[in-house]
């Protein structure tokens, strides 16, 4: 049983959280995670005196997920102080990563989507996405089929095709595996974002021209501040959890409590 200081959290609910993680290890215990690190924040956020008048300060129902989302950030601005990356540690982080800045780079790729829709039975659909992956590894003249047969994207009607496309034009998951290799074929493992699974096959790769740190210290410094955002968010609930009575949960592993 999932429970957090008395407030139990039933199993229809953890069933939906579950379709929300598709590319853990173990997108049952990561949705058990997620709720139990959402309620830890919710009831702080009672302690606080945040809820509405009247609200329980042990737990209350929200009209919609908006509405706790909303509640947790507040939360968050009130309680997490997350200093800005500073111009020195933009500089490093771009001499470290320079390759990433480009202006002009272009991918030309097709896909098959497994999409994970509530209710869906992740892994059954994980392991058959695996079992395409695997053929089309040894035999990648099957894509264009195996793409009209199997994919839930409207691409699947044109063989997979997504056409060129440069940076920043697919969800982030998917760019960043497309782009964070220099790969070209099959890519060898699933790229998995917040649709589903995907069996990817990057026919070719043109590149572009580096970009001067100037045009790219804004971006860089979101990207810093992101990470040390999570650390300290990771700290924080770390702090919650061990002032609180908690079943049914690991929260040694838990990330972000603004999940998905």
């Amino acid at each position: 049983m999932l429970s957090i200081n008395g407030v139990h959290i039933d199993d229809e609910a953890i069933a939906r959280e579950t379709s929300l993680y598709p590319g853990a290890s173990d997108p049952a215990a990561a949705a058990r995670r997620s709720l139990a690190v959402r309620e830890l924040m919710l009831q702080r956020a009672g302690e606080l005196g945040m809820l509405e008048a009247g609200a329980s300060r042990t737990h209350v129902t929200f009209a919609s997920r908006a509405d706790e989302d909303a509640l947790i950030a507040a939360l968050i601005d009130a309680e997490v102080h997350v200093p800005e990356a500073t111009e020195s540690e933009c500089r490093r982080y771009f001499e470290a990563h320079a390759e990433e800045f480009t202006s002009g780079e272009l991918v030309e790729a097709r896909h098959i989507l497994f999409a994970v829709t509530p209710r869906t039975p992740v892994q059954a659909l994980r392991a058959k996405a695996e079992r395409t992956l695997a053929e089309l590894a040894g035999q990648p003249e099957r894509f264009a089929e195996r793409a009209r047969e199997l994919s839930n994207c409207p691409s699947g009607a044109q063989d997979g095709n997504l056409g060129q496309f440069g940076r920043g034009t697919m969800v982030p998951e998917f760019d960043r595996t497309v782009f964070g290799t220099a790969a070209v074929g099959v890519l060898p493992q699933l790229v998995t974002t917040r649709y589903g699974f995907h069996v990817v096959e990057v026919a070719r790769r043109i590149p572009g021209h580096p970009l001067p740190f100037e045009h790219v210290s804004a971006r860089i410094a979101e990207v810093l501040t992101t990470k040390t955002e999570a650390r300290a968010l990771s700290q924080y609930v770390q702090v919650l959890a061990g002032k609180s009575r908690i079943t049914g949960v690991d929260l040694g592993a838990a990330a972000s409590p603004l999940v998905q």
